[in-house]
């Protein structure tokens, strides 16, 4: 491939080239002019062969020039053939570049499923426990900085197993659904809720200001829960359990909080008080 100093070079020595056939017409035009004129003026053989002797003399600088000419013109071909290939060769580098591109997006998407994939339940889309978790301890690391509090809500179905033995997992499965579209709904941006497994759910409630706030998201959380559920010709009402734990009364790490709220929900479900908050022995 020609360096771009010997194609600079060409194309000036093309320049060169031409200008100076540029001069040898330019004589030959007046060597012309002056033939005309002494033709005109009565001579006879003697313009002609003034004449012949000038264009002769022109040929000779052209044949001179020729081979200049020539050189320079093999070069830029040389050079014109170099930029095809240059641009077939840059071509083909942007088709690659697209197919690469266009590999790295389905493999970011493919990445950013399996991602999401390996943090939410597959069935409701709620966060699962691993992504709770996670939660859960960058909030304490803010309840701590912050001086805040928590509530970690333990929710349990009462008598799901029922729903399943009498109208099968499909029903069962719709009714997981709806619970977990309803706790979305509820749950404002701040806070998080995942489904912890089979009918048991998770609800974090980010410094709810006081037991009283408590008690009051609680009763919500079970009346839009128990509210019936329609499917097809049937209409279902499920109520939850719910234990109570609280940061930093309770426990500081995530695995102290989601036990005691656990068994303050089997509490809650002993007594039928629809919730309960853990006491200071952890019950």
């Amino acid at each position: 491939m020609l360096a771009p100093q010997t194609l600079m070079r060409a194309l000036e020595q093309s320049h060169e080239v031409k200008e100076k056939v540029e001069v040898c017409a330019d004589e030959l035009g007046t060597a012309n002019q002056a033939v005309k004129a002494k033709i005109a003026g009565g001579a006879t053989t003697l313009p002609a062969r003034e004449a012949l002797e000038d264009s002769q003399t022109v040929e000779i600088k052209v044949q001179a020039f020729a081979g200049d000419l020539h050189e320079v013109t093999d070069t830029l071909a040389q050079g014109i053939d170099d930029l095809k290939d240059v641009e077939a060769a840059l071509m083909q580098s942007r088709e690659a570049l697209i197919e690469s591109e266009a590999a790295l997006a389905v493999s970011q998407q493919g990445e950013k499923k399996a991602r999401f994939e390996g943090m939410h339940d597959p069935r409701t889309g709620l966060p699962n426990r691993t992504l709770f978790d996670d939660r859960l301890a960058q909030a304490i690391s803010l309840a701590e900085r912050h001086g805040w509090t928590l509530a970690v809500m333990f929710l349990d179905l009462d008598h799901f197993k029922a729903v399943n033995d009498a109208h099968g997992h499909a029903a069962g499965d719709r009714v997981l659904e709806e619970i977990a579209r309803r706790l979305i709904e509820h749950c404002r941006d701040e806070d998080s809720v995942c489904r912890n497994g089979g009918d048991e759910f998770l609800y974090l409630l980010m410094n709810p200001q006081g037991r009283e706030n408590i008690e009051r998201v609680a009763s919500m959380v079970l009346a839009n829960l128990g509210a019936p559920i329609d499917m097809d010709d049937l209409q279902l009402i499920i109520t939850p359990s719910i234990g109570i734990a609280l940061y930093p009364e309770h426990g500081g790490t995530p695995e102290q909080l989601i036990r005691l709220a656990d068994a303050a929900m089997y509490r809650a479900k002993r007594t039928g008080s629809g919730f309960a908050i853990a006491d200071a022995a952890g019950q």
